[in-house]
């Protein structure tokens, strides 16, 4: 039987979780922006109503982070807008 190692190496997932959200955002564009951003703030409006009122995002404070969110979604929606309105002009 062979023994474990004394502390397992660094798995760098977060980095591969980075990569595919970047992956995915280039190839859907601003409509990625709006759903991550979207997801987010569901995430974080639900989070905030069970008591969590500082995050571990670098912006702290979980009104920081809503509004964060919610300028990605309005930014995505405009940017959508703007590729419509180009299309359609």
């Amino acid at each position: 039987m062979t023994t474990p190692p004394a502390s397992a190496p660094y798995d760098p997932l977060r980095l591969c979780v980075y990569a595919t959200i970047a992956a995915v955002a280039w190839l859907l564009g601003p409509v990625a922006v709006v759903g991550f951003a979207l997801l987010g703030v569901a995430g974080y409006v639900r989070a905030r109503r069970q008591g969590l009122t500082r995050s571990k995002c670098v912006l702290r404070d979980t009104r920081l982070v809503l509004a964060y969110l919610a300028v990605l979604a309005l930014a995505g929606t405009a940017a959508i807008a703007w590729r419509v309105y180009q299309l359609v002009a």
